[in-house]
């Protein structure tokens, strides 16, 4: 066993723990029986039952069967209540509910059909129908009265022939004969398009086209 050079300071090698083994006596208690002394066998007294004494049989009374409360039995039902008439009761409840908004709604529906029968009709009469008015003949047209289309001639095809050739590359050296053809109905449909008037049909001297033009051309 290493012994250290100085006090206080651990050796080198750590000194490992001895453990001693003891053997059990496990033969202590045999030994001890051993000693007793043996025991005398103890004898019972055997004796005869004698008969119970005539008439115990009939005073004998029969106990009332015990109630089972750990599976419920009758621990629920409160005292002075019969079981099921709590739902009887509701049952008969929820019906007469029934019976009475039933009669209510009949009621009602026939407070309805009487009002209504007793409301007074409108009298139904045919509108009466305005009779027509004369119109000039012009105003029939779509585009307006004084309105031009191809296939019209006369002083005001000249007029509009000759506003049309001051505007640079509409009608340039159109002619100016009074006769609404197909050129000058090309020509109008471009100035339509060019200056962006929507009011009239294409080719057709309505009244928005003529607005235009006369404010552009100087007035009529």
């Amino acid at each position: 066993m290493p012994t250290p050079s100085d006090r206080g300071v651990p050796p080198d090698d750590p000194i490992e723990p001895i453990r001693v083994l003891r053997p059990r006596r496990t033969d202590a208690l045999a030994e001890l029986l051993k000693d007793l002394p043996p025991r005398t066998p103890v004898g019972y007294e055997s004796f005869a039952l004698t008969a119970p004494p005539a008439g115990t049989e009939a005073a004998t009374e029969e106990l009332p069967p015990v109630r089972d409360h750990g599976r419920g039995g009758d621990r629920d039902v409160p005292r002075g209540r019969v079981p099921g008439l709590r739902r009887t009761a509701i049952a008969a409840a929820v019906t007469a509910a029934a019976v009475i908004g039933f009669g209510c709604a009949l009621l009602l529906a026939d407070r309805g059909q009487s009002t209504a029968a007793a409301a007074p009709q409108p009298a139904t009469t045919a509108p009466a129908t305005p009779a027509p008015t004369p119109t000039a003949s012009g105003a029939t047209d779509p585009d307006g009265p004084g309105t031009l289309r191809e296939g019209d001639s006369g002083p005001e095809v000249t007029d509009l022939q000759e506003r049309l050739r001051h505007i640079p590359n509409v009608y340039d050296n159109g002619s100016t004969d009074g006769t609404y053809d197909a050129t000058l109905a090309a020509a109008v449909a471009r100035f339509q398009l060019w200056y962006g008037i929507r009011g009239d049909e294409d080719g057709v001297y309505g009244d928005d086209t003529r607005r235009d033009l006369e404010s552009r051309t100087g007035g009529g």
